[in-house]
């Protein structure tokens, strides 16, 4: 569900940067929210733009989530980011299901999907590449294992991972 949030115009170069607390703190304060309504915080994306910024969040439940759970989570999450007032610009705020490509955020993740197909992109060039995929093999310390089609094993820094999805297994 989109929804319309405003606040003061203002000119913005990084994500981060320009919103009033960082995405962590963010995301904690929505992690508090969406767990007391009994849903997992998957992740949250901002995707800031001059014109109309997008927040997306992740929820998710053992029982899948339906269009009427992202309704009642926006509607809380819209009330806490009206008083908490975390981003300067004009923005929607998007609730979504993590889908059957489900993003993944952080080293958990990355442990609790091992054995499935993902695909990676990188913030940067790693042996020539940017983009991985292949079945997740877990993490060592902050490396995500990925073992590709023909064998290779592949040791990426989770800080380098600028965005990762489960490859839907149909």
């Amino acid at each position: 569900m989109d929804r319309q949030m405003s606040g003061p115009q203002a000119h913005f170069l990084f994500p981060v940067s320009e919103m009033r607390q960082n995405l962590p703190a963010l995301r904690q304060t929505l992690a508090t929210v969406v767990e007391s309504m009994g849903y997992e915080l998957v992740g949250v994306e901002y995707h800031p733009n001059p014109a109309n910024a997008l927040l997306r969040i992740y929820i998710d439940c053992e029982n899948g989530v339906s269009l009427d759970d992202c309704q009642r989570v926006s509607h809380q999450v819209g009330g806490v980011l009206d008083v908490e007032d975390p981003i300067a610009e004009r923005y929607t705020l998007e609730v979504s299901s993590p889908g059957l490509d489900r993003p993944l955020f952080e080293a958990e993740h990355f442990i609790r999907f091992a054995g499935s197909e993902a695909c990676l992109e990188l913030d940067a060039l790693l042996e020539g590449r940017r983009k991985l995929s292949g079945r997740l093999h877990g993490m060592d310390g902050d490396m995500v294992l990925l073992v590709d089609g023909g064998g290779r094993e592949w040791r990426v820094p989770l800080a380098q991972i600028a965005r990762a999805r489960l490859a839907p297994e149909l």
